[in-house]
């Protein structure tokens, strides 16, 4: 009885040594086997990863596309859409140069004129105005001119020949202010054409076809679009001539008035 029992606990004992050992040598070749196989997974999946990069579309540059817009817009609208922004643009910074050339330190030029006086008289400060750009010390000029014939010739000589540099300054306003209109106009008179030109196609194919309606009013807009952008872009230029020009005129109207007060205070001392 004693020998059965040891028996039975032997081959318990062994039986359960020997199940571990086969668990044990198990457990590898599992975690093997899923390595293994995530290997080939992975292997698998970096060739479809590369396909998918490889199949994906550069990115296009903005003038590309914008240049690829303009040509399928049409060559006769778009081109003169394009006249007006060059034309445009080239009278704008015309007139920017100018601005920029015709801009003047007035409480400088003021001093300046002050010491002359006191030092060499009228004919000293008009050649300080002669050696100086710009309108303001042209009209300074001109009022200096006409000291002699008195204060009150010397204010009308000012305003009349302040008009004539005002004309100066707005020169060529118009023609910005003209291509500014006409862009869009062209840009919406393309566009009816192209919605014509669509309407056409769609009569011709017999069937409302959405790919054709959607080519020709796309192609039909394109006009449109860059009218507005030229509208834009020479606006903003418009705007900043104009503010340009009042800051000019506003320095000519002070600086004026305090001409005719160094003026005013030369005689006094010349009496």
């Amino acid at each position: 009885m004693k020998k059965l029992f040891a028996f039975l606990a032997v081959i318990g004992i062994l039986s359960f040594g020997v199940s571990n050992i086969v668990r044990a040598q198990e457990e590898p070749l599992t975690d093997s086997t899923e390595a293994v196989t995530d290997t080939n997974q992975t292997a698998e999946t970096l060739p479809v990863i590369e396909e998918q990069e490889e199949q994906e579309e550069p990115e296009v540059p903005l003038r590309t596309v914008i240049k690829a817009k303009f040509i399928e817009g049409g060559a006769t609208f778009m081109g003169i859409v394009l006249l007006c922004l060059i034309f445009g643009l080239a009278l704008a910074i015309e007139r920017i140069i100018y601005l920029n050339l015709a801009t003047t330190n007035t409480d400088k030029l003021l001093d300046r004129i002050e010491d002359a006086l006191s030092e060499g008289g009228i004919e000293a400060a008009k050649e300080v105005c002669r050696n100086t750009r710009g309108p303001v010390a042209s009209i300074f000029y001109q009022g200096l001119d006409r000291s002699s014939e008195g204060l009150e010739m010397v204010e009308k000589s000012i305003i009349s020949y302040g008009s004539v540099q005002m004309g100066l300054l707005e020169k060529n306003l118009s023609w910005i202010s003209l291509f500014i209109s006409l862009a869009p106009m062209l840009g919406f008179m393309g566009t009816v054409i192209g919605m014509i030109k669509a309407f056409d196609d769609i009569r011709q194919a017999g069937n409302i076809s959405p790919q054709i309606v959607a080519h020709g009013i796309g192609i039909a807009l394109l006009t449109t679009l860059f009218g507005l952008i030229v509208a834009v872009v020479l606006q903003v230029f418009y705007n900043y001539i104009l503010s340009k020009i009042d800051s000019i005129v506003n320095k000519m109207e002070d600086s004026s008035i305090s001409l005719v007060d160094i003026l005013i205070k030369f005689n006094l001392k010349t009496k």
